[in-house]
């Protein structure tokens, strides 16, 4: 699996190089401004972008657009975008098609598993949002809607779900049995009014619209 990565901070940059390779990754390229990136992109069309969200010149938005980019040119392109702090309005952008797409606080990156495991299930066209957005997100501003019938355990797991965790997973961070963890999905999409059709991140980007729009999203299908 072949990555470009977008840092403007060198000692990062070469960390994450360093850290990516012992993961076993190929790193393709690092850029360490937005025009050095799209040369290295074109010339070795990798299969996964890593970018910041702020890059040379302007350290605005120039990662997110580049992400947008990307992404209404090569449809489902995966890019793990990284930030260092939370900011909803990028992680809303980000979501609005959620599928190959991750969104992480830097600080993440210290947990070499964590963040491999991330950049994966991104490649895969999966979900990886930071603990730190999703919790954002479940506590946006309340409206009438069943979030507030959910138990705290019931949170915990639907915030493990909206991260992109799959119940394996689930079971072994929370300490539950599979069929604990069955029952507590469940009841979820119970109360959300969703089915449990589908998998993964087709069950990921359900809740996501809910939380979201505030509305009920069509069921995801098979």
């Amino acid at each position: 699996m072949r990555v470009l990565i977008a840092e403007d901070d060198v000692l990062l940059r070469q960390g994450l190089v360093l850290l990516l390779e012992t993961e076993g990754f190929e790193v393709a390229g690092a850029a360490r401004d937005i025009d050095e990136f799209w040369t290295l992109f074109r010339q070795r069309r990798p299969d996964v972008a890593v970018l910041d969200v702020r890059l040379p010149p302007g350290f605005r938005r120039e990662g997110l657009e580049a992400a947008t980019r990307l992404r209404a040119e090569i449809p489902g392109f995966p890019v793990l975008v990284l930030s260092a702090h939370v900011e909803d309005g990028y992680a809303a952008e980000l979501l609005a098609d959620s599928q190959g797409i991750g969104y992480l606080l830097k600080d993440r990156i210290g947990d070499v598993a964590e963040f491999a495991d991330a950049l994966g299930r991104v490649a895969r066209g999966g979900v990886a949002l930071d603990p730190e957005v999703v919790s954002h997100l479940l506590a946006g501003p309340s409206r009438d809607d069943p979030l507030g019938s959910l138990s705290p355990r019931e949170t915990q797991v639907l915030g493990l779900m909206a991260e992109g965790h799959g119940n394996t997973r689930i079971r072994e961070l929370l300490g539950l049995s599979a069929p604990a963890v069955g029952k507590h999905i469940g009841s979820i999409f119970a109360k959300l009014g969703l089915t449990q059709e589908g998998s993964g991140h087709r069950r990921v980007q359900a809740v996501l619209a809910y939380l979201r729009s505030g509305t009920r999203p069509e069921a995801p299908s098979a």
